[in-house]
This record gives C-alpha cells, sequence and structure tokens, in this order.
C-alpha cells in the first residue's frame, strides 16, 4: 500500500529526472536538428514503456476505455509533442540553466489551471510560493 505521502517521492524522482533531460539533451542536441532529437527521445520512450506496460502484465484495449479518457489522454499527448518540441528547440538555442526554468512556468500555470477548471483550491501561503516561483523565472529569463 502506498502512503498518502508516495506521491511526494515520485514527484521528486520527476524533478530529478526532469533536471538530467535539461542536461543530457543539450549535450546530445550538439550538431543535431532539434526535431530529430525530438523523435529519437519519442522514439526511446516508447519502446522502455511498452515494456514496462507488457512486463507488468498493464496492456489493455486503448480501445475499450471511455471516450472521454481516450479523449484527454489524447490531448495530454498532443500538449506533451508540442511542449517536447519546444523545449528541445529552446535547449538548441538557449543556455540549459535559463531554458529549464523558464520551462517550469508551467509549475505556475498548472496552478492556474488547476483553480480554474479542476476547482483546485490553494492556500495563501501556496499562491505566494507559486508567485514566488514566477518571479524566479523572470528573473532567470532575464540577461543581465
Amino acid at each position: 500500500m502506498v502512503s498518502e505521502a508516495g506521491w511526494f517521492y515520485w514527484a521528486l524522482l520527476s524533478a530529478l529526472f526532469a533536471a538530467l533531460t535539461a542536461i543530457f539533451a543539450k549535450i546530445g542536441l550538439e550538431g543535431v536538428d532539434s526535431d530529430f532529437a525530438t523523435l529519437i527521445r519519442t522514439f526511446v520512450i516508447l519502446i522502455i514503456l511498452a515494456g514496462f506496460v507488457l512486463v507488468g502484465g498493464k496492456w489493455s484495449n486503448p480501445l475499450a476505455l471511455q471516450p472521454r479518457a481516450l479523449l484527454f489522454l489524447t490531448l495530454s499527448a498532443l500538449a506533451t509533442g508540442a511542449s517536447w518540441v519546444c523545449y528541445f528547440r529552446a535547449l538548441k538555442l538557449g543556455e540549459a540553466s535559463r531554458v529549464a526554468p523558464v520551462d517550469k512556468l508551467s509549475l505556475l500555470l498548472v496552478a492556474v489551471f488547476a483553480f480554474l477548471f479542476l476547482g483546485e483550491r490553494l492556500s495563501a501561503v501556496n499562491w505566494l510560493g507559486i508567485a514566488l516561483m514566477g518571479a524566479g523565472v523572470v528573473l532567470l529569463a532575464l540577461k543581465l
């Protein structure tokens, strides 16, 4: 059984791997078109995840999913793909130490979208933290 705080450890691991993604991608983009690099990355992820699903016995017919679930998973995939293409193009052109934090402006956007579309509520202190992250992104984006 996973503890209630289990999400936090997975989120920390996600942050660790996202940081490594920026570093590895920046190095890997040397002399490689960013769109082609995104394709290679996507292919590798597809193979790894297919292995996890098959070995874990988690495969099921995707067409058996509820239409709403399939629609939103498809929209999520499209948004992910667009994000990856934009991220790799930004990494190709900019410094990883500046691109990655600007990419994390998504933190602020997720909080706003979760409030607007999912009805999630954050405390004043939580919103202050979100605002400070947004201010940090702006400071990192400035070339001073």
